[in-house]
């Protein structure tokens, strides 16, 4: 049986690093993991990035609302892959799985990013990815492919 799960990819003038960092580190984390209209302040945002290690983050919203969001690491190859869990914190067991493949091309980076929702566009979750993996590349200085 599949799991049911989404699937975006994106490519970028950033090399493997610089997209694994961006994935990992609290200072560029805050810069985009978010979708359009919600900020993620950087005070929320930790992250240890060993096999086991925890992240988490809290998105805010326009009207204040916050949305508390954590996960595990579960696997880590830098710099070409990463596996995690990912979901609303202190509820493991609504955890999906993420899988992050970074590709090195010509022109920096391929990234198939797997959510393990099932979730098509104009669903809340794969849009705020969407939204998300855009202000990824403003981010990293690349135009979105």
């Amino acid at each position: 049986m599949k799991t049911p799960s989404f699937t975006l990819t994106r490519e970028f003038a950033a090399g493997p690093e610089a997209v694994w960092s961006a994935w990992t580190d609290p200072v560029l984390m805050s810069r985009w993991m978010h979708p359009a209209g919600v900020t993620t302040p950087l005070e929320s945002v930790s992250s240890d990035p060993v096999v086991g290690g925890s992240y988490a983050y809290t998105m805010v919203d326009e009207s204040g609302t916050e949305y508390p969001t954590a996960g595990k690491y579960l696997e880590l190859v830098r710099p070409s892959r990463i596996v995690c869990t990912w979901g609303p914190a202190g509820d493991p067991a609504a955890a999906s799985r993420l899988t992050v493949e970074l590709e090195p091309t010509a022109i920096g980076t391929r990234m198939t990013f797997t959510c393990g929702v099932e979730a098509a566009p104009g669903d809340d979750v794969h849009d705020g990815w969407a939204e998300a993996l855009d202000s990824l590349a403003a981010t990293l200085g690349t135009p979105v492919r």
